[in-house]
């Protein structure tokens, strides 16, 4: 649960579900909802793909999936998995033996998509390898890949069709005493994904994989993640996420990151809070974010900081976060910390002064709870 006592409005009662393991990461429960990504680099490429993961768990993300269509893939898979600095999941479709070489390659995870996956007795197969070699699963049912009998039935992919189809294939792993799996019921629409996912999760305990599938690009791709992701996430409903954008996928832990953020659930990394700038502004507000998101990047520690081009909300919104800069005249402006008032700073030095409050904030705030962990 996200709890605020002092302001219950922002309060999430997360919905139950029971604990998975993602390699060392926890799925479900109690943990932190994770974030996700997809490389996109040729999977026969070692090297760009594991430059690609790193860089997106620079960016924070928790897990990262690798498409694993040949066995050329499933066998650079094993060097990916030693070398990665997060669990790998393979994403697997039409070729249940991908599955079994990508298990024996060492993942954490293996995604199976029960519309294009095969056979009852391919999916055992993959079952056992995965139980095998220490790998959970996610069932990744899709709009787009429904099995035939389902669209036969429903007429078309809708929400009672996506989530029978998760709940056939769950059953499927229940009934092979397989229970280490994750399930998602994803689509591009926004209504039927989040009207599936509703109803999945009353349906099941199984921690959710939320994601609105095939967003689009960048801002399209954002805006209907945000609208899906959010409202699911605000209703408790969600254990781990992806982003999908038509973008680098350092964007996409970006992007679930500011979701989680914007409602409390994950914190990391500095929090700009900033004004859309107007004729008022005593500095060119949106180069100054620009700048300060660039050079921020590097900051895992908590914080919040608010960039007000004037003093009309400046001052307000300064009393709410760690540190704040509020335009003024003169070509200078006021710094305040703590929600207080410290002290003037030209806009000029203004920006280099804000990454050193930032940094030592963060220093101070890392040294402290290293000391309190040693006690």
């Amino acid at each position: 649960m996200s709890l605020n006592p002092i302001r219950p409005w922002r309060n999430i009662e997360r919905r139950k579900s029971r604990q998975i393991m993602v390699g060392s990461v926890p799925v479900g429960g109690d943990a932190p909802i994770s974030v996700q990504t997809m490389t996109n680099t040729d999977g026969h490429d070692v090297k760009a793909t594991l430059e690609q993961v790193i860089r997106a768990a620079d960016a924070g993300a928790d897990i990262v999936r690798i498409s694993a269509p040949d066995q050329e893939t499933t066998r650079a898979l094993k060097e990916i998995c030693r070398e990665s600095p997060v669990p790998i999941v393979a994403d697997i479709h039409f070729h249940y033996k991908r599955a079994i070489e990508a298990a024996e390659a060492g993942v954490a995870c293996l995604r199976i998509n029960p519309g294009n996956i095969g056979s009852a007795d391919r999916v055992r197969e993959v079952i056992q390898a995965a139980r095998d070699h220490g790998c959970s699963m996610r069932i990744g049912v899709n709009a787009g890949s429904l099995e035939k009998h389902l669209l036969e039935k429903y007429g078309e992919p809708c929400p009672d069709a996506m989530v029978e189809s998760g709940l056939d294939h769950i059953k499927i792993l229940q009934d092979n005493d397989f229970h280490e799996f994750k399930i998602s019921v994803k689509a591009s629409d926004v209504f039927l994904a989040a009207a599936a996912y509703q109803q999945l999760a009353e349906a099941t305990d199984a921690p959710i994989h939320l994601g609105i599938t095939e967003a689009g690009g960048f801002v399209g791709g954002t805006v209907k993640s945000a609208i899906g992701l959010g409202n699911l996430l605000w209703m408790g409903i969600g254990d781990t996420i992806r982003v999908s954008l038509s973008a680098d996928p350092v964007e996409e832990v970006k992007v679930g990151f500011e979701i989680l953020k914007s409602l409390g659930l994950r914190t990391r990394g500095v929090q700009i809070i900033s004004c859309p700038s107007c004729a008022r502004q005593g500095f060119d507000v949106i180069k100054t974010v620009e700048k300060l998101e660039q050079r921020l990047e590097h900051i895992k520690t908590p914080m919040s900081l608010s960039i007000i081009g004037c003093v009309v909300n400046g001052p307000g919104e300064a009393l709410m976060t760690d540190i704040g800069f509020t335009g003024g005249g003169a070509g200078s402006g006021m710094v305040y910390m703590a929600g207080r008032q410290s002290h003037k700073m030209s806009n000029e030095q203004m920006i280099d002064h804000i990454v050193q409050l930032v940094e030592d904030r963060a220093a101070k705030i890392e040294a402290e709870a290293a000391a309190t962990a040693a006690e």
